[in-house]
């Protein structure tokens, strides 16, 4: 598990570095891809040292310690005890849409953060569960290829906004250059394709890895009940209470925070809840 994650964040680094360089040569030929490619390298570095403070800093989670989250702090002593992990930060962020993820390089560089959402929704055996859950993601060490992927994928919808807004304005470049490149429907093209890739390579690594933190968490927790009691409630009030979330770190969160968003659902990167359920319970 451990070395096929680190081959899927070495593929994923290298699809995501394609993808810019490709972008790079597109609008500015080889001095755009040569920058590109620097702008890569810097992003790759950038993403492997900060992208779970990126991610932290994007959702204004608050750092928490055992006076200010008694029962969150005790309940995650108690489960890294009998996973044997070292214990992550725990932060808070201020959102009443119940939600939970992992973030991080390693187990010795960990980070959970739950919304005061679900901290009000959940008993004590759900929390448990929850909590649980995102150490299965830790202790799976599939939070750094997320956590890149977030960060990536994010700079990718970035430069591709800009994109949009270049061929609105008339593209970039002279205008011999604009039509060598298709103009400024190729400059479109480019701008809806880049953020699609990002999300696809986002699909292809997250779905399975739910899955995984799921068995995980019901193995540290000691039964799947909790777990699985959780999600069936978050499947509810996650539509109910919708949150304010980025495509780009959607695969992050224990739930789906984009559930019945027309467009955005065509892009989930969570499993059906139901199936989910159903394996935990060995149905």
């Amino acid at each position: 598990m451990v070395t096929t994650n680190y081959l899927k964040t070495t593929l994923l680094l290298g699809l995501l570095t394609g993808l810019i360089v490709l972008c790079g040569g597109y609008f500015g030929g080889g001095s755009g891809a040569t920058l590109a490619l620097v702008f890569a390298a810097v992003l790759n570095l950038g993403s492997y040292w900060f992208s779970d403070k990126i991610v932290l800093a994007m959702y204004r989670a608050k750092p928490v310690g055992p006076e200010e989250a008694p029962r969150l702090h005790a309940i995650t002593d108690r489960l890294v005890a009998h996973a044997g992990l070292p214990k992550p930060k725990l932060y808070v962020l201020p959102d009443p849409s119940p939600n939970a993820f992992a973030t991080g390089r390693n187990p010795s560089h960990a980070a959970i953060a739950a919304t005061t959402g679900i901290l009000e929704a959940m008993n004590d055996e759900e929390l448990e569960g929850v909590i649980a859950h995102e150490l299965g993601h830790i202790k799976n060490r599939d939070i750094l290829i997320s956590s890149i992927a977030a960060t990536i994928a994010g700079a990718i919808t970035w430069l591709a906004t800009m994109a949009r807004w270049g061929a609105m304005f008339g593209g970039y470049g002279g205008r011999d250059s604009r039509d060598d490149r298709g103009g400024v429907l190729g400059l479109l093209f480019m701008a809806i394709l880049a953020p699609i890739a990002a999300m696809i390579i986002q699909m292809a690594i997250s779905r399975s890895r739910e899955y995984a933190a799921d068995a995980a968490g019901a193995q540290i927790a000691g039964n799947p009940y909790g777990l699985a009691r959780a999600l069936e409630k978050l499947g509810h009030l996650s539509k109910r209470i919708p949150m304010d979330a980025t495509p780009a770190t959607s695969h992050l969160f224990i739930v789906n925070p984009l559930s019945g968003k027309a467009l955005s659902s065509l892009f989930s990167t969570h499993p059906p809840l139901e199936e989910r359920i159903r394996r935990l319970l060995g149905r």
